[in-house]
Parts: C-alpha cells; sequence; structure tokens
C-alpha cells in the first residue's frame, strides 16, 4: 500500500511541470484576456470596465479589421489548398523505394524545419523585392521589370502565400505516413481489373487518406489564421501596401503593442478564438460527406 503511494508521489511530480506550465502560461493568460477584453485598458493604468464596449467597436467602429479579416480569408482559402496539393503530390513521389531517397526526403523538409521564422521572411523580402532574384531571373529570360513583388498591392499577399506553399515539409510527412499505411494488395487488385494511375489515385489512395487530409486541412487551417512573422517582416511591421497584408494577426499586435489598447485586442483575440472554432466545426461537419473511415 505504502509502494503504491510513492508510486502516485512520483507520478504527480514527473507531470507538475506540464500542469504549472499549463495553468500560468495557458489558463491563466486565458482567463486574464477574456477578462481585458471587457475592460479599456493600456498596460499604464489600472483596467477599467467597459461591458461590450470593445465588441460593438470591432463590429461598429473599425472599418480596418474587416480588411485585415479579407486580407486573412484570402490568404488561408490559398495557401492551405496549395500547400495540401503540393504537399501530397511530392509525398507520393517520395513514396517509392529508390536509392538515397532519404536524401530527398530531409531536403523537401528542410524549409519545413527553418519554419516562417524572421531570417527565412528576410530572405524572403530580398527575394522577391525590386533587385532581388525573381527580377534577375526574369531579367534573363528577356523580361525587364523593376517591381517589387512585396511593395505592389496586387501581388504584396502572393508572396506571403508563396512562403507558406513552400513550408509543404510537414505535411508531406504525414501524407507520407498515410500513404505507407495503405496495403499495395489494392493497387495490385486495381491493376488486375484494368485500372490505370489516374483512377488508382481517384479511388484508392484519395479515400483511403481523406481522415489524413481532414487532419492536415484543420492543422493549416488554424496554423494559417495564426501566421504573423512574415507578414511582419516583409511589410515591415505596416502590412502594406493598401492593407494588403495586414493579416489578422498582426492588426490584433498593432491595437496591442503600437496603440496600446490591451482591452481592444483581447476582445479581437477572443473573436479569432470563436472564428477558428467555427471554421474547424464547420469542416468536422463535411468532413462525413468526404472522409472514408475503412470500419
Amino acid at each position: 500500500m505504502k509502494l503504491r503511494e510513492n508510486d502516485h508521489i512520483v507520478g504527480y511530480v514527473f507531470i507538475s511541470p506540464f500542469i504549472l506550465g499549463f495553468l500560468i502560461f495557458t489558463l491563466f493568460p486565458m482567463i486574464s484576456s477574456l477578462y481585458f477584453s471587457f475592460t479599456e485598458y493600456d498596460l499604464l493604468s489600472a483596467p477599467r470596465w467597459v461591458g461590450f464596449a470593445n465588441y460593438e467597436k470591432m463590429f461598429t467602429d473599425d472599418d480596418k479589421i474587416w480588411d485585415s479579416i479579407r486580407v486573412t480569408l484570402t490568404y488561408v482559402l490559398t495557401s492551405v489548398p496549395l500547400r495540401l496539393i503540393i504537399a501530397l503530390l511530392v509525398a507520393m513521389l517520395l513514396n517509392r523505394a529508390v536509392r538515397g531517397i532519404g536524401l530527398y526526403r530531409a531536403t523537401y523538409y528542410l524549409p519545413s524545419l527553418i519554419g516562417g521564422s524572421v531570417a527565412v521572411s528576410i530572405m524572403w523580402r530580398q527575394i522577391f523585392g525590386d533587385k532581388g532574384l525573381i527580377n534577375a531571373f526574369l531579367d534573363n529570360i528577356g523580361i525587364h521589370t523593376t517591381i517589387s513583388w512585396i511593395g505592389y498591392p496586387a501581388t504584396a499577399l502572393g508572396t506571403l502565400v508563396l512562403l507558406s506553399v513552400w513550408q509543404f515539409g510537414s505535411s508531406m510527412l504525414i501524407f507520407l505516413a498515410g500513404l505507407k499505411n495503405i496495403p499495395g494488395t489494392y493497387y495490385e487488385a486495381a491493376s488486375v481489373d484494368g485500372a490505370g494511375p489516374i483512377r488508382k489515385f481517384f479511388h484508392i489512395t484519395l479515400p483511403l487518406l481523406s481522415p489524413i487530409i481532414l487532419f492536415n486541412l484543420i492543422l493549416q487551417t488554424i496554423s494559417g489564421f495564426l501566421t504573423f512573422t512574415p507578414a511582419y517582416i516583409i511589410s515591415n511591421g505596416e502590412g502594406g501596401p493598401l492593407n494588403n497584408t495586414l493579416l489578422y494577426s498582426l492588426y490584433l499586435f498593432h491595437r496591442a503593442f503600437v496603440f496600446f489598447e490591451m482591452g481592444y485586442a483581447s476582445a479581437m483575440a477572443w473573436f479569432m478564438l470563436i472564428l477558428i472554432g467555427v471554421i474547424t466545426l464547420v469542416i468536422f461537419k463535411t468532413s462525413k460527406y468526404w472522409v472514408h473511415y475503412e470500419s
């Protein structure tokens, strides 16, 4: 009996760092931000209770927030599908027994390993600048342009989408694990029936990978809404030109740490949480029409 009690104590000791970390760095900040969202708070003076005024302001007196929502939705709706399609195609190419396949997989995963870091964002800004690599390449093939792709309103958001798509490695690895679990006998039976590569893809690969696609879709959608660093670095923290790279997280940062409107920024954070929750719920609800489970 005493030995069992000691085991319990050891267990509590081992999980205590996680519990403390969750309470201090997750639960407490969440409860605090919920309280601040109903206050006017500038970090220098005590919070003043204003009720739903911050939420009312969001929907009636802040046109810029709708610009940021439009930009964020455009970014998510373009970058996530492109990223998943390319990740799946590359995973299928790397799901072959060829010499040096481990090196190829590591190479394709490398961009995701370095992530959306400050260094990568600076590199991206240089590549798409008016004297960057893209314009140098176009000049070599006879297309002379001095446009700054990150400074032109029509193409600025596209550079952020390309950066997101370029970092497809994490989704690719998950797809690769899913492809490994598809029995080869299915493809052999389909070959006997005369099915070609396209029919195999749409009738075997896609249905059996649909749970993996759902997982990647939800993961990348949430990640897309939380994108901040590339937009901040590439646009010099302004979200320009003409607010075309003003992602929601960047606008929230402006309200919190540029204008010191912590109460309003907290309300924006909770609105983002609800928005992501609703979109995730819609994806889950629609998944019963396109996700196939073998059982």
